[in-house]
């Protein structure tokens, strides 16, 4: 069970922590990218608020990014597909944009999201051999692309 914290700790946390933390963690658009996350993985009860708790206690450097999805299969009891799929999505629109301020809070360098496994890259394609074109023996210097005009 995480540790908890009383409104003072809180406070004084927020105080301390960079603008840039701040303005994610009390951000309109964090609330909307978690409901969103939520909505479209079918999680509408009450661990919408418990991811919401663990993405702010990221933010707040309580938790550490590398320990989101551990908590969230752990404390709020979804299966370990789910939460990486949420972990994706929320490391990609709510932790990444403010990976520097992240780093420097935690002091800890943080890892690019992994890709997805199962997907094969794309073939590199390599451009053809130049081929020339032939022209037929039978009528050297004569264009046979060009119809006669008459």
């Amino acid at each position: 069970m995480p540790k908890t914290y009383t409104p003072e700790e809180i406070d004084k946390i927020l105080q301390n922590l960079p603008e840039e933390l701040k303005e994610a963690f009390f951000s309109l658009e964090t609330v909307e990218i978690i409901q969103n996350v939520c909505q479209t993985y079918g999680i509408r009860d009450e661990r919408v608020g418990k991811i919401a708790d663990y993405v702010g206690q990221v933010l707040m450097g309580l938790l550490l990014p590398s320990e989101f999805q551990k908590n969230l299969e752990k404390e709020v009891g979804l299966p370990e597909v789910l939460t990486k799929a949420i972990t994706q999505e929320i490391n990609r629109f709510i932790f990444y944009p403010v990976k520097p301020a992240l780093e420097e809070l935690h002091k800890i360098e943080i890892a690019p999201p992994a890709k997805p496994t199962g997907v094969t890259p794309p073939p590199e394609i390599k451009p053809p051999a130049e081929e020339k074109p032939e022209i037929p023996e039978e009528a050297p210097g004569k264009d046979i692309y060009r119809e006669p005009i008459e």
